[in-house]
């Protein structure tokens, strides 16, 4: 399960030293990916990227060739080197902004790569009367 928030640094190059808790249960190879209507990264181990894949190749290609396009063209498949660092390449860096400081945080089977800023603003938004409101719809 991967959880928790993680400020983190990224160079000029791209490169990001990734959260050792987090590489633990990601594994020793996974995918980044442009999030899905946010604009965050998202970070897929690899058996569920190969999920995701699944149901996109279930789907008639009409259906799904628009979001494999989206996903596919720029999602990189990363190994952390000796040091942990992981290196997004110029066109995930762009879907996040331009920004060093990022906030890496677990979300149950993935993980999101946030511009710090965007992430707080994004945690702004999330009221409690918010929350509250998903918790009954879900049944949590």
């Amino acid at each position: 399960m991967l959880i928790g928030e993680f400020p983190c640094s990224m160079d000029l190059k791209g490169r990001l030293n990734f959260p050792a808790k987090l590489r633990e249960d990601l594994g020793e190879r996974f995918v980044v990916a442009k999030g899905l209507g946010d604009p965050c990264l998202c970070v897929y181990p690899l058996e569920e990227w190969d999920r995701k894949r699944e149901k996109l190749r279930a789907l008639p290609a009409y259906q799904a060739a628009e979001l494999q396009r989206y996903l596919f063209s720029t999602a990189a498949e990363v190994e952390p080197d000796k040091q942990g660092r992981i290196v997004i390449p110029q066109g995930l860096r762009d879907h996040i902004g331009p920004e060093k400081e990022v906030m890496v945080i677990g979300s149950d089977n993935r993980c999101e790569i946030w511009s710090k800023q965007e992430w707080e603003r994004t945690k702004q938004a999330m009221s409690a009367q918010r929350i509250k409101e998903l918790i009954q719809m879900v049944g949590f």
